[in-house]
């Protein structure tokens, strides 16, 4: 439910561990911080006193320590503590972020509620895990915080000073979430570089897709594609889906919660890539097989040397130009096969998919589907 980074729901990426590339320093989701400065003031409360480490009981049995940024006793009656957010060597949009929390007694019998501070956000349409209305501090913080209290009659409010700021960098606004950020974190770990939060922002944008009722959505691979393809099909804000280089982490969520009509959208690198098979576009993940793309063009009329020409050329940009020299149309066969490959993955799930594949200016150069 928020920007790219800040989560923990995806596997970790694999990274080189040697001399040169030491392993990665993990970090702490807002809602591990959330929890321990809440623990800190709940503990205050009770008996006037701020514990300085206060340490927390993670869902995978973790114990972290967590310093506090701020503290005090408030003279309405509630505490308040804060924690800042170290989200280790991850390239979080929420690094640095202080989350204050304030913790009020309120009467017997009304149990622990949640109430959203300055900078977290609320839930303004449906198909998130929370009801419209609510704030957005996610079902795991906020088990972490009942485990970390116990059962107790408290408001916990939430906030993070600047988030409203922060949270225009993220999807919040376009899956309903205004306001600020959303509370985050199933495990309360932050794993560098497993882009949990990105895949967390489609799966919660499909399912916003859902809840409103659209027929047909749009995942694009970057900014000037989603461009396009919202302005060709006149899509809502609500059918635009960031999947960045997550195509498969898409298509395999649409596959379980179908909508009738999914449509791919992207520049000529990676909408190649996804014609040779890949449904993870990342650089990491290798660059354009210019001998696939070669047999591509002879498969399209393309002569022999042609193909030769493409398989020694420097990038996929010059690949496309030498078939427009010749008059083949290897944009149209990209995307015929691109489509191939995206539909088998949702094959059976009653999805139908089609490709668009736009150059760097925004101009469509071929469609299937």
């Amino acid at each position: 439910m928020t920007g790219r980074g800040q989560g923990d729901n995806a596997a970790p990426v694999e990274h080189l561990v040697d001399d040169a590339h030491p392993p990665l320093r993990r970090g702490w989701t807002t809602g591990a911080c959330a929890t321990a400065a809440a623990k800190a003031a709940w503990l205050a409360l009770r008996n006037g006193v701020f514990p300085d480490p206060v340490s927390i009981t993670l869902p995978r049995g973790e114990q972290p320590e967590f310093a506090l940024a701020e503290h005090a006793l408030l003279p309405d009656g509630g505490a308040m503590a804060a924690v800042v957010k170290d989200a280790g060597d991850d390239p979080d949009v929420t690094h640095g972020a202080l989350v204050r929390v304030v913790v009020r007694r309120l009467p017997p019998g009304s149990g622990l509620v949640f109430a959203a501070g300055e900078g977290v956000g609320t839930v303004t349409l449906p198909g998130l895990p929370l009801p419209v209305g609510e704030p957005a501090i996610n079902p795991g913080p906020r088990d972490m915080i009942r485990q970390a209290l116990g059962k107790v009659d408290a408001q916990v409010e939430i906030g993070i000073p600047d988030g409203e700021r922060i949270a225009a960098r993220t999807m919040n606004p376009r899956l309903g979430i205004l306001g600020g950020l959303s509370i985050l974190g199933t495990t309360g770990v932050v794993v560098p570089y497993s882009c949990s939060a990105w895949i967390h922002s489609i799966h919660r944008g499909v399912d916003v897709a859902r809840a409103v009722g659209l027929e047909h959505v749009a995942g694009a691979t970057g900014s000037t594609s989603e461009a396009a393809i919202r302005a060709l099909d006149a899509l809502p804000e609500q059918a635009l889906i960031d999947m960045g280089d997550f195509v498969g982490g898409m298509l395999k969520y649409i596959r379980a919660h179908p909508v009738p009509r999914v449509t791919v959208a992207g520049g000529l690198a990676k909408i190649t890539k996804l014609a040779q098979g890949r449904l993870d576009l990342h650089s990491r993940r290798g660059g354009v097989e210019l001998v696939a793309l070669a047999e591509l063009a002879r498969g399209a009329g393309g002569s022999a040397a042609l193909g030769m020409r493409i398989e020694a050329a420097n990038t996929a940009l010059e690949a496309f130009t030498l078939a427009a020299g010749e008059g083949v149309a290897l944009p149209e066969a990209v995307a015929d096969r691109a489509r191939c490959v995206a539909q088998a993955v949702v094959e059976g799930s009653g999805v139908a998919v089609d490709v668009a594949l736009f150059g760097r200016d925004g101009a469509l150069l071929a469609r299937a589907g």
